[in-house]
This record gives structure tokens, C-alpha cells and sequence, in this order.
């Protein structure tokens, strides 16, 4: 048997000190070029702040390497509990920042617990799904599954987070389907729904229309008026209670939120007003960008949260085409190199734990950069690795290292296969 760390994948931890770098390049742009007196002093320290977590995180990374796997996964109940207290404690002692009330304070430190409950989440998630039972399809197994993701995700939405909310409820579709107990139609039928909130958002009316296409196509498809009459009835009851939860329980700046990417020109002087400019400070980019610290929008203030929520824009306006390009590349490699991983892994364990850590990195990247160029609604959903955010880096790390261990020891779980 070969010695574990001969199995380490050595690139995807490459691709982890880029990603982490180049995030690092673009704070210090961020806080440190003519942007600075615009901030507040707090906010200056971001790029100080960012590199001492880097050095936190190294060390959790070379520490979750170092220890055994068998021992993870037997702690995954103790970690998801720990998470909900942490939620739970949020809700109670929290200090709100940015409206969401996710942050615990340990003296100076603070620590946002909603990224720190994925990591026990997925874990747990992963435990329950690899059993023999769920694989075959244990209906009580795969609510069990449901209902791990879904506390913390109310949990976070009652923090007022619904960004992060999200993500966490995204985390159904992708592991049951990698768990291999739901058919493949049933997995069409949540992509469906999920279609058919965004195009709620969009345009009520486009999204009528998709639900009676996916309707149609789901009988081609399958062959089944049940499954069409499934797609039908239960996408459109979800389109609809979408529509109402928008139109008639939010508030009138929660919704121009929401729907002001859409047509951000219409609400040019409220909630459009951050899209335009995130638009404009990529496009002004061009092909090479305007050169490090160089950016207009993104030096003159006109971007909000430009280190954190908005730092795409940075590298975008900076670095031009070749940088978001080169970083898009770079994402793709990594989610590309988990996803062979997750293969090469052969046992249903670390299979699943890497698909859950694949997913979440897949929904923040797309709902990050989509937001920096008007495709999604602005929800505060941080780039990973790449925005400033201690809690943030500690727990994609976190993932991202217990992913690798799981594939490098994968033999110790020959058992669960």
C-alpha cells in the first residue's frame, strides 16, 4: 500500500496558494492603493488582517493533512452539533454586520459561523449519504440527508443571511445526486425549480413559459405523464410561492434588490446604482487592465465592499480580459482536478465529502462573479479565496484540506464501499 502522502495531490494545493494569492494581490490593491482614504481604518487593515489568516489556515490545512481520515469522519456528528451551537449561539449573542447577524466575537476576533457550519455540514452529510443504506435508495436516509442541510440553513437565513442561506440549501441537489440513490429525472426536476426562481426574478412571464417547455420535455424524456405532471404542478407551485414570497411578504428594498440586476438602469439611484458600476469598472478594463492600484472605479469609491463582496471588480478593472480570464482558469483547474479526485477516489466516502466541497465552491463562484456582471442578484456572497474574509478562508480551506485527505487515505475506506 502506498504511503499516504504519496497520494496528496500536490496541484490542487498549488492552485490553492494562487488562488489565496492573487486575492492577497488584489486587498492590497483594494485597501492600500488611492481607494485608502477613502476607507475606514478598520477596513485598511483588511490586507494585514487577510495575510495572518492565510498563515491560520496553512497551519488547519497542513493539520487536517496530518490527521487520520477514519477519525474525521467518526467526528463528523460532533462537528455538525458544535456547528448549530455556534448558529444557534449567533442568534443570540451575534453582533450584526452588514445587517446579517452571523458573527460570534472571541475578544478582537470574529468569526462569521455560517462559513464555519458548511464544513460540519458537508461532513455530516457526507457520513449519512455513504452508508450502505443510502446508496440503495433508504427513503429515511435521504430525508435525514434533507433535514442536515436544512436546519443550518434556516438557522442562517433567520440571521438574515439569505445569500449564504442559499448556498447551503444548494447542497441537496448536488449530494444526493453524487450519493447515486436519486434518479436522474428527479435531479432534473430541482433544476427545474431552481430555473424557475431565478427566472421569477427575471421575468415572471419567462418563467410561466419554462415551466409548461420543462413539462413537455420531461414527458419526451421520459417517456412519463407523471413525471411531465410532477414537473408541471410541482415546479409551477414553487414558481408561484417564489413570486409571492418575492411580490407580497418582502419589503420594497429587499425586492429592488433582488430584481435590480435585472434592468439596474431602472433603479440607476438605488439598488442599480452598485451593478452599473461594477459593469463599468470591468468593462474599463479592457484587454491588459488599467495596471495594479491603477483602477478608477474601484480606486475612486465607487464600488462598495471592493475587497470583499466586489473584489472581482478589482482584478477586472485592473488586470483587464487576460486577469479574470487567467483567474477563471484557475478556478476551473481546481473545480476540474476535485471532480477527477472525487472519481479516482472510487469509494463512496470521500467521493461525496469532495462533491459537497466541489459544489460550494462551484455556487459562490458563480453567484459572485455573476453579481459583479449583472447575471445575479447582489446577495453578498463572497469569491473564494479570493475575498477578504478570515472565516471565509479558514473554512474553504477546511474543505478543501479535508477533501485532499479523504482522496489521499481513501484505502481506510474500503469499508464503507
Amino acid at each position: 500500500m502506498r504511503p499516504w502522502y504519496k497520494n496528496l495531490d500536490w496541484i490542487s494545493i498549488l492552485l490553492w496558494a494562487t488562488l489565496v494569492g492573487i486575492g492577497l494581490v488584489a486587498i492590497y490593491s483594494a485597501t492600500h492603493g488611492p481607494a485608502r482614504e477613502f476607507l475606514l481604518e478598520s477596513v485598511q487593515q483588511n490586507f494585514n488582517r487577510q495575510l495572518q489568516w492565510f498563515g491560520i489556515s496553512a497551519a488547519v490545512l497542513v493539520t487536517i493533512l496530518l490527521f487520520p481520515a477514519r477519525v474525521l469522519v467518526k467526528l463528523a456528528p460532533v462537528a455538525y452539533i458544535f456547528c448549530l451551537g455556534l448558529l444557534g449561539a449567533a442568534l443570540v449573542f451575534g453582533r450584526e454586520v452588514n445587517g446579517a447577524k452571523s458573527w460570534l466575537y472571541i475578544g478582537p476576533v470574529g468569526l462569521q459561523v455560517a462559513e464555519i457550519a458548511k464544513v460540519g455540514t458537508v461532513l455530516a452529510v457526507t457520513a449519512l449519504l455513504a452508508r450502505k443504506e443510502a446508496r440503495r435508495g433508504s427513503i429515511p436516509h435521504l430525508i435525514g440527508a434533507i433535514v442536515l442541510i436544512v436546519i443550518p440553513a434556516v438557522l442562517v437565513v433567520m440571521q438574515n443571511d439569505t445569500g449564504t442561506g442559499l448556498v447551503f440549501l444548494s447542497l441537496i441537489p448536488v449530494m444526493l445526486f453524487w450519493s447515486g440513490a436519486v434518479p436522474l429525472p428527479w435531479m432534473a426536476l430541482a433544476g427545474a425549480a431552481a430555473a424557475s426562481v431565478y427566472l421569477v426574478i427575471v421575468n415572471p412571464a419567462f418563467a410561466a413559459i419554462f415551466v409548461v417547455a420543462a413539462a413537455i420535455g420531461m414527458v419526451v424524456w421520459t417517456r412519463s405523464k407523471g413525471m411531465g405532471f410532477l414537473m408541471l404542478v410541482g415546479v409551477g407551485l414553487i414558481a408561484t410561492a417564489s413570486w409571492f414570497g418575492l411580490f407580497k411578504v418582502l419589503e420594497p428594498h429587499q425586492i429592488d434588490r433582488l430584481v435590480a440586476f435585472d434592468d439596474p438602469e431602472a433603479y440607476r439611484f438605488g439598488a442599480g446604482f452598485h451593478v452599473i458600476q461594477a459593469k463599468a469598472a470591468i468593462g474599463s478594463g479592457g484587454f491588459f487592465g488599467k495596471g495594479f492600484t491603477n483602477g478608477t472605479q474601484t480606486q475612486l469609491a465607487y464600488i462598495p465592499e471592493n475587497s470583499t463582496d466586489f473584489i472581482f471588480c478589482v482584478i477586472g478593472e485592473e488586470f483587464g480580459f487576460l486577469g479574470t480570464m487567467g483567474l477563471l482558469l484557475v478556478f476551473a483547474f481546481l473545480l476540474i482536478r476535485l471532480g477527477s479526485l472525487g472519481v479516482q477516489a472510487g469509494f463512496a466516502l470521500p467521493r461525496l465529502f469532495i462533491a459537497g466541497a466541489t459544489g460550494i465552491f462551484l455556487v459562490h463562484i458563480l453567484i459572485n462573479v455573476g453579481m459583479t456582471v449583472g447575471l445575479m442578484p447582489v446577495i453578498g456572497i463572497p469569491l473564494p479565496f479570493i475575498s477578504y474574509g478570515g472565516s471565509a478562508l479558514l473554512a474553504n480551506t477546511a474543505l478543501l484540506a479535508i477533501a485532499l485527505n479523504l482522496h489521499a487515505k481513501r484505502d481506510a475506506f474500503a469499508v464503507y464501499s
